[in-house]
């Protein structure tokens, strides 16, 4: 069974509440402003909409944030630790594993149903749609996204390469290569149609399964 990710506006940006009054009202703004750029995309999300989902008075939402684009760059840019944070920890005990199939598929499964969540991959299609608009801040957005998640799982490739149960000469590529074979089918289906649109879990398991399959072939080391 896929992992639940439970991926939402206000868990994209879970665990950065703060303490203080101002911190949470901080917050608060920032997870209404992703409900209402994911709803509106960027030219039509207003500040007024933005204050009125958050409850607070537009010159509330100024003090906390300087304009519109700031308020854009901060939501984005405040996903990326979640996203790196679904998988590093799964991914450091790949590397330590004793049941290498097993494991890399748990790994393959919870990466397959985090990302194509409807919500980030929303928020995905937000980022590309304004990438001319704003490249450093799409650039950004993967490098301390995705290209985290996959350094991640390289570390994992080179320790099971030197714990002789996989053999690869460049980690980098083996991590690009494995997240592309989950993820091409799923993510390029659900990416053009829009909406709420899920890929069936039945579908999830079997691209999984089929994923590791086709990776350990091409980087398994022969049973001794």
């Amino acid at each position: 069974m896929a992992e639940a990710t439970g991926i939402s506006p206000e868990a994209l940006l879970a665990g950065r509440q703060g303490e203080s009054r101002a911190e949470r009202k901080h917050w608060a703004i920032m997870e209404a402003a992703m409900t209402v750029f994911l709803r509106n995309g960027y030219l039509g999300t207003s500040m007024d909409e933005v204050a009125a989902q958050a409850g607070v008075s537009k010159q509330t939402v100024y003090k906390h944030f300087a304009d519109k684009e700031r308020l854009f760059h901060e939501i984005v840019l405040g996903t990326t630790d979640t996203i790196d944070a679904l998988f590093r920890a799964v991914a450091a005990d790949l590397g330590a594993t004793e049941d290498l199939e097993a494991d890399l598929g748990r790994f393959a499964r919870r990466l397959m149903a985090a990302l194509t969540e409807p919500e980030l991959l929303r928020l995905r299609r937000l980022i590309i749609a304004e990438a001319d608009r704003f490249p450093e801040l799409g650039r950004t957005w993967y490098e301390r996204g995705f290209e985290r998640v996959l350094g991640s799982l390289a570390t994992s490739l080179r320790r099971l390469d030197e714990r002789g149960l996989l053999d690869v000469d460049d980690p980098a590529l083996a991590a690009a290569h494995f997240a592309g074979l989950l993820l091409w089918i799923p993510v390029n289906r659900v990416m053009f149609r829009g909406g709420r649109e899920r890929v069936e879990e039945a579908e999830l398991e079997r691209l999984a399964d089929a994923g590791v399959r086709v990776f350990l072939a091409a980087y398994g080391r022969p049973a001794r």
